[in-house]
C-alpha cells in the first residue's frame, strides 16, 4: 500500500511514467494520511451547519478560530520562519514578505469586505459581483492551505503535519463564512452548497500545484516553504486575530494562548514519535 510519505518522494522523481505519478497522488489524498480530505470535508461540514441549522453556533466560531489563530502563529514564528531563513538564508525573508502581500493583495485589496466569520454586514453584499469576488478570495485562500499542507509535508513531514493541524482547526469558520456570505446575497442553497465546495476543492489544487510537478529540488522547495511561511504569518496575525479581538465571546482572546500551547503539545508528541 501506497503511504503519504512514498508518494511525495515518488511524485518527486522524474524519472516515474504519468499513470504512476497519478496513482501516488490518489494515494495521498485517499490513504491513511489523507490530510487534504480532511481539510476539505472540514470546510463542507462548516458550511451545512450555516446552511442546514440556519443559526450561526458563535462560540464555537470563535473558539475554533482562536485556537487555529494561536496555533498557526506559534508554528509559524516558531518553526516556519527560522526553517525557511535556515534553508536558503537572507532570501527566506523577501519571499516570507511576498507570500503575506500575495495573500493580502488577494483577499483585502482586490476582495472588499472579506472576513472570517458570519456576514451580518447585508449593504456590503448588494450585488453578485460582491459575493463572488468574497468567494473568489476564499478560494485563493484555500488554495494556499492546501500548498502549505503539500510544501510542508514535502520539505519536513513533522512540520507538514502541524501545518494541517493549524489549517485544519480554521477551515471549519471558513466554511461557515462561505455560506454565510452566500446566504446574506440571496443565493440558493444549493448555490450555497456547490461554492463552498469548489472552496473546500481548491485545497486539493493547491496540494496539486506543489506535487504534480516533474522534479522539485530542495532549494525550490525551500523557496515555496519561504513563501507559504509568509501565507501562514498572513493567516494567522491579519485573518484570524482581528475576528477574534472584534468578538463577543469574552474568552476567546484567552484560548489563542491554549492554540499556543496546544500547538507545543502536538509539536513535542510529534517529534517524539516520528523520530
Amino acid at each position: 500500500m501506497f503511504s503519504t510519505s512514498s508518494a511525495i518522494s515518488g511524485i518527486a522523481s522524474s524519472a516515474m511514467s504519468f499513470p504512476s505519478r497519478i496513482a501516488l497522488i490518489s494515494a495521498f489524498f485517499i490513504g491513511p494520511k489523507s490530510e487534504p480530505v480532511n481539510a476539505t470535508i472540514a470546510e463542507i461540514i462548516g458550511a451545512l451547519i450555516i446552511i442546514l441549522t440556519k443559526k450561526w453556533p458563535q462560540k464555537f466560531q470563535d473558539y475554533t478560530l482562536a485556537i487555529g489563530a494561536g496555533f498557526i502563529i506559534a508554528l509559524v514564528l516558531t518553526n516556519l520562519i527560522p526553517e525557511s531563513v535556515k534553508s536558503i538564508g537572507e532570501a527566506g525573508a523577501i519571499l516570507i514578505m511576498l507570500g503575506y502581500a500575495t495573500l493580502h493583495l488577494f483577499e483585502h485589496t482586490l476582495v472588499p469586505h472579506l472576513h472570517f466569520g458570519e456576514e451580518t454586514h447585508a449593504e456590503h453584499l448588494v450585488s453578485t459581483t460582491a459575493s463572488y469576488s468574497i468567494f473568489f478570495g476564499l478560494f485563493v485562500h484555500a488554495f494556499f492551505d492546501g500548498m502549505a499542507i503539500a510544501i510542508g509535508l514535502k520539505y519536513n513531514y513533522t512540520i507538514g503535519l502541524l501545518l494541517f493541524m493549524g489549517i485544519f482547526l480554521h477551515k471549519f469558520p471558513e466554511g461557515m463564512t462561505v455560506a454565510s456570505v452566500l446566504s446574506a446575497s440571496g443565493k440558493k442553497v444549493i448555490t450555497s452548497l456547490i461554492l463552498t465546495s469548489l472552496v473546500g476543492l481548491a485545497t486539493f489544487a493547491g496540494v496539486l500545484s506543489a506535487l504534480i510537478a516533474p522534479l522539485i529540488s530542495p532549494k525550490l522547495t525551500g523557496y515555496l516553504f519561504a513563501f507559504i511561511s509568509g501565507v501562514g504569518l498572513y493567516v494567522g496575525t491579519t485573518d484570524l486575530v482581528p475576528e477574534i479581538n472584534n468578538s463577543k465571546t469574552k474568552l476567546a482572546p484567552i484560548v489563542v494562548f491554549i492554540g499556543m500551547l496546544l500547538f507545543y503539545i502536538a509539536s513535542d508528541f510529534l517529534h517524539k514519535t516520528i523520530h
